[in-house]
């Protein structure tokens, strides 16, 4: 497909492989010059002043350098902590259609305005959760939502964990991940709700933690919710679980429809009330989104007409500020809003570091936002091609890093 660059082509075989490849020999030169005189700047060029300049680049470029020769190939896979100087990465949206089918996808290179034919790793449905932090992917199981995996879509290091406890098949769950970017341990959150039978107003929710430093499950806290549910967003900034729930009322504009809970990780208090936490979304939302941007709790929410809640009218984006009011980041341009077509009372979007992606599930186009410029920009034209009116789309972002291990 003109414009889009093959992930496998654009990445030497030999990264995918546990060995290191065999090279070939040059052919010697035949001419009678002095071969004493040709000196390759390559060969006195030290080992980690290699990996320095080399860490000035896109890491697609910094990967596809490492088919010039085995010496690079040794110096970009080394593990060896050059790569955590290297030069700011932007994080990568990984597009894919809504399907039972296994998942096959492009990934969205920001900084090179590039689309790469992308086999994401343990992913198995479009259905799956996901969240990324640090150049790691958490994923689990749409069906079961206890299969968890962590992977570095990269490296295509991965590895399955402990199944999470609380049940399987919630009536809903969400997944939070976090990565210390000094130590790279990690931590996985998953927030299960289940409805109390025959009770629509009582719903029993609990969290579970996963620590890659204990490789084990705790559960740290449950509590029934009375009037609210859980749902499928939740993310991790600052050491805090930040939750969307959703109000179980029949009558409409007497609540807020969404509210935001926090639960602390460090202090993990097992006797608490999460409604004491609570704080009403910005305003009336058809749906939320929640990204940790450099340690700043983002929310991006689709704004509901204030006589329809349900019914979208923009897009909003707004900071969490000490933990007890709003700050609006920005609103949607209606023309970039326009530019989606019908849009979706429910859409995709994820970010980190300054970048947010939003994607329509009935569309492949994909925005950013430049949170620092606060700058709209389309991507470039995805290859994701609609090839039937109901097809559905969707996506997630990542941080692309060659030192993060699971």
């Amino acid at each position: 497909m003109a414009g889009v660059t093959s992930w496998e082509e654009s990445y030497p075989v030999a990264y995918f492989r546990s060995e290191v490849a065999e090279l070939k020999p040059t052919s010697e030169d035949s001419d009678d010059q002095d071969e004493d005189a040709l000196i390759s700047l390559d060969a006195v060029l030290p080992d980690d002043l290699l990996e320095k300049v080399l860490s000035f680049l896109p890491i697609a470029s910094i990967v596809r350098a490492s088919s010039v020769c085995r010496r690079w190939y040794d110096a970009v896979h080394s593990g060896r902590c050059s790569w955590t100087k290297m030069s700011p990465q932007k994080p990568w949206y990984f597009m894919f259609t809504c399907s039972d089918d296994a998942v096959a996808g492009y990934a969205y290179d920001p900084s090179l305005r590039k689309w790469y034919g992308f086999d994401f790793p343990c992913i198995e449905r479009s259905n799956w959760s996901t969240s990324s932090s640090c150049g790691l992917v958490c994923l689990m199981d749409g069906e079961n939502r206890s299969r968890v995996f962590v992977c570095n879509p990269i490296t295509r290091d991965w590895k399955r964990l402990h199944d999470a406890p609380g049940g399987k098949a919630p009536d809903y769950s969400a997944l939070a991940m976090s990565v210390d970017r000094r130590t790279h341990g990690y931590t996985v959150a998953v927030a299960k709700c289940k409805q109390v039978p025959q009770d629509y107003y009582q719903w029993e929710f609990s969290i579970h933690l996963y620590e890659s430093k204990t490789r084990a499950w705790l559960t740290p806290f449950a509590e029934v919710l009375v009037g609210w549910r859980g749902g499928d967003e939740c993310v991790i900034c600052n050491g805090v679980l930040y939750y969307l729930i959703y109000s179980t009322r029949v009558l409409r504009n007497v609540e807020p429809r969404h509210c935001l809970v926090m639960y602390d990780l460090s202090a993990r208090p097992a006797r608490t009330s999460l409604m004491r936490t609570a704080i009403p979304v910005p305003c009336s939302l058809t749906c939320g989104r929640l990204m940790n941007l450099r340690d700043r709790l983002i929310v991006v929410g689709g704004i509901g007409k204030p006589d329809r809640p349900g019914i979208i009218k923009g897009i909003g984006i707004w900071e969490l500020h000490k933990r007890r009011e709003w700050r609006e980041v920005a609103r949607m341009p209606h023309k970039f809003f326009q530019g989606f077509g019908e849009f979706d009372d429910v859409f995709a979007s994820s970010g980190a570091d300054d970048l947010i992606y939003i994607q329509s599930f009935g569309s492949p186009a994909l925005l950013t936002f430049d949170a620092t410029q606060k700058l709209w920009r389309w991507s470039t034209k995805s290859p994701v091609t609609k090839r039937f009116p109901l097809q559905l789309f969707t996506g997630f972002s990542f941080e692309p890093r060659l030192e993060v291990a699971c």
